[in-house]
């Protein structure tokens, strides 16, 4: 045997060949020993990528601060950008005299129209309905609301816009505030659509020819649209209705919150005229027309006042306040006529 022969030999593979398999080897073994050590030394973190910040956390203390809090107040006199809302007759619909400005502070487009009426249909049909009548669903439904005025009254026909905003954004009487549900412009919004319900309620045949309208088919809709409300009320109304009494006056006064504005101690000062020692007195009032007369406040007297509220207003009281409650059923105004004149006759 040739001495020179006896080491190992691998076809094909030269020493350096053989030194990259010996050093894979190595890192396999030096990986492994690895596993299920603690090491002392803190961890590479080569990329910061902004994980440790000098800021606060909520609630963290803040030794900066003499209270120690990191929550801060913003500084005394100080608006955040673009909350300064300097524009008082867009934010809250008065001049700077606090009276209510008489025009909508938003360009008016079709699109602008288009989501007032999206947005009342939303918010204010289920008290106001769906023409501004004020006879929506909860109105309707013996719930005990206080009635939502009709926005055809001349008093709000005649009303400036920043009013209604102002019922929307602040609330009035017995509705709520609608700032934290409706937005600023949608609350112009709404506003300019109920200007275009009180105008759809006043123009004439003739104003209509101007538009591409189907006067025609429209009349036929209504009449048809009418009779069938008719047929439902006529089969909804019981034959043998019951007899008004005192006791039933007292029930239909308080599901429709009446109590809301009338009392009956004789207290001054409510939204409407008391009903104590009312039947039988004589009052002066002020008619539809503008003309203040002096009325015996009889049944007649009473029953108009229920369905007609402004025929016949109190000279003490603001008109157009309330509405007409001329839904309610025959027997249900005469047993209130008797609920008043009870408490007058005690």
């Amino acid at each position: 045997m040739n001495k020179k022969n006896t080491h190992l030999s691998f076809p094909g593979m030269n020493f350096k060949g053989m030194f990259k398999i010996a050093g894979l080897f190595a890192l396999g073994i030096s990986l492994s020993a690895c596993q299920g050590q603690i090491s002392e030394k803190p961890p590479i973190h080569p990329n910061m990528n902004m994980d440790q910040q000098p800021r606060k956390e909520a609630q963290e203390e803040n030794n900066f601060f003499a209270d120690g809090r990191s929550m801060r107040q913003p500084v005394e006199g100080t608006v955040a950008r673009g909350l300064a809302k300097l524009d008082i007759a867009y934010y809250e619909g008065v001049d700077e005299n606090g009276d209510y400005i008489d025009y909508i502070p938003v360009d008016l487009t079709k699109s602008f129209l288009y989501r007032g009426k999206e947005r009342y249909e939303i918010y204010c049909t289920p008290c106001h309905g769906q023409t501004g009548a004020g006879n929506g669903v909860i109105m309707e439904g013996g719930y005990g609301y206080v009635p939502s005025p009709s926005y055809h009254d001349q008093r709000l026909v005649d009303a400036p816009d920043g009013e209604i905003y102002s019922a929307i954004y602040n609330g009035v009487r017995t509705m709520p505030s609608y700032s934290t549900l409706v937005p600023v412009e949608d609350r112009w919004a709404i506003v300019a659509y109920i200007r275009a319900l009180q105008e759809s309620q006043n123009i004439n045949e003739q104003e209509m020819q101007d538009y591409p309208v189907d006067i025609a088919a429209l009349q036929t809709e209504f009449t048809s649209e009418r009779a069938r409300e008719d047929s439902i009320a006529a089969a909804s109304s019981p034959k043998d209705a019951p007899e008004p009494t005192v006791d039933l006056g007292k029930e239909v006064i308080t599901a429709n919150g009446c109590a809301a504005c009338h009392n009956e101690d004789g207290a001054a000062g409510g939204i409407g005229p008391t009903w104590a020692g009312l039947f039988g007195s004589e009052g002066q009032v002020v008619t539809a027309d503008g003309e203040t007369i002096t009325v015996n406040k009889d049944e007649d007297y009473i029953r108009q006042s229920i369905v007609e509220p402004e025929a016949a207003k109190p000279v003490d009281y603001e008109q157009g306040v309330m509405a007409s409650y001329s839904y309610l059923a025959d027997h249900e105004i005469e047993s209130i006529v008797l609920y008043i004149k009870n408490l007058s006759d005690n």
